[in-house]
């Protein structure tokens, strides 16, 4: 699966997009691999901001988050204080993607490694 990562940081009107290959087909995503794209999703934010520091954390909770129809399929729309993102666009029905997220994040995600920031 590949997609794009659109990045807007806050007091910026410079827009940074950078396209990501992981993982399954759309059509066999698991929570997993649902979960495997918010996290990437969030290390591309974190390489825009210049805060791409190995060994921090990263947890799926406090964001903003909408699943909405885009050109090509649906896209996550991400808000935190310090930007936004938006990856897609993924082929599944926004309701679909919009239940596998949100079991996601309510599952009380482990945190991964990849900053030292919160954002």
């Amino acid at each position: 699966m590949t997609f794009d990562v659109e990045v807007l940081l806050k007091g910026t009107d410079e827009v940074v997009t950078e396209t990501v290959t992981q993982g399954a087909d759309v059509s066999a995503w698991t929570d997993e691999d649902v979960r495997q794209v918010l996290l990437s999703t969030l290390r591309v934010f974190a390489r825009a901001s210049g805060d791409d520091t190995p060994g921090g954390d990263v947890a799926l909770r406090g964001l903003s988050w909408i699943v909405t129809e885009t050109t090509g399929g649906v896209a996550i729309a991400i808000e935190i204080p310090s930007g936004a993102i938006a990856a897609g666009p993924f082929d599944l029905a926004v309701d679909e993607l919009t239940q596998m997220v949100t079991r996601v994040i309510a599952t009380g995600v482990p945190t991964v490694p990849i900053s030292t920031s919160v954002h």
